[in-house]
């Protein structure tokens, strides 16, 4: 038997033992309908750059602080402040306090202290800058057999509100809020002073750990000559800038620049700050040492 296919009009016809059977055609079917793609609307380029402009504020630096001079407003308005008294006001040409709280960074706001005040000279003009919402915190060391009377800083922490003083064991000091700034002038030697018996680096240790991480350190003293011995500050109350550096980096800071307003080279820094041929007048260094963040 032999069988064959072929076309038929719309079908196929098979050829068997010479018939022919017809059958029809497959039915055609309509190609299937793809249904058609949704435009996808334009993606917002806020929400592309959203990433990008995260990424960059976690890595762009802050903003910098403005910068401090001495006819920044508030230093201005702290010299020209009525309350400051005469005596201290007669001084300014000689302690340079612009200048200083220049140096210092002092701001509105800022807390400092005032390491062993003396008379509150800088206490007053701290209070003055930092305004009503700064504070400054006046430290003395406890009452010793030498005091004569009241510390002349409580006098002015009655007259200033943001004034306060802390009395304490500068080995074992501690202040109510971290600092800004801790200030000292023309008292760093006295560390030093044999009556007292202090363990200087616990005192410097003392002040790392009271300031924020990026606060400062101002030092101002009596220049004492190059390589001098601590012993100086008993005998000539002045002290090698050498030592102050290397003593405070040793307790954690950085050395952070120098100004050099309070220079005299015409000061021989062997004759005792006291003498009356160079008192008010002294070759002084004036150090900034800052805690690293």
């Amino acid at each position: 038997m032999t069988l064959s296919i072929g076309p038929l009009g719309e079908g196929w016809f098979l050829y068997r033992a010479g018939q022919a059977a017809a059958y029809p055609a497959p039915a055609r079917h309509a190609p299937a309908r793809i249904p058609a793609r949704r435009r996808q609307p334009e993606p917002d380029m806020r929400t592309l750059l959203a990433p990008l402009v995260f990424a960059l504020a976690c890595t762009s630096p802050p903003p910098e602080a403005p910068v401090i001079t001495v006819t920044s407003q508030h230093i201005v308005a702290a010299l020209a402040a009525t309350a400051r008294p005469e005596a201290d006001r007669a001084r300014d040409a000689a302690r340079k306090p612009a200048e200083m709280l220049a140096f210092a960074g002092i701001t509105p706001g800022q807390r400092v202290a005032d390491f062993i005040p003396g008379g509150g000279y800088f206490t007053r003009l701290f209070a003055e800058a930092v305004g009503p919402s700064g504070k400054v915190f006046a430290l003395i060391p406890p009452a010793g057999a030498e005091a004569t009377g009241p510390d002349p800083v409580r006098a002015i922490a009655e007259q200033y509100a943001n004034v306060s003083v802390v009395q304490q064991s500068f080995t074992t000091l501690t202040v109510p809020e971290p600092l800004d700034v801790i200030f000292t002038a023309q008292n760093y030697h006295d560390l030093h002073l044999a009556r007292f018996k202090l363990d200087v680096a616990a005192v410097n240790r003392q002040i790392f750990a009271a300031l924020k991480p990026g606060g400062v350190c101002i030092v101002v003293d009596h220049s004492a000559r190059a390589g001098a011995d601590v012993s100086v500050a008993d005998t000539l109350h002045r002290i090698d800038p050498a030592i102050v550096r290397r003593e405070l980096e040793a307790a954690g800071f950085k050395y952070d620049g120098e100004s050099g307003v309070l220079r005299n080279p015409k000061d021989t820094l062997i004759v005792a700050v006291f003498d009356p041929a160079i008192r008010g007048s002294t070759d002084q260094f004036v150090m900034r040492f800052r805690r690293p963040e």
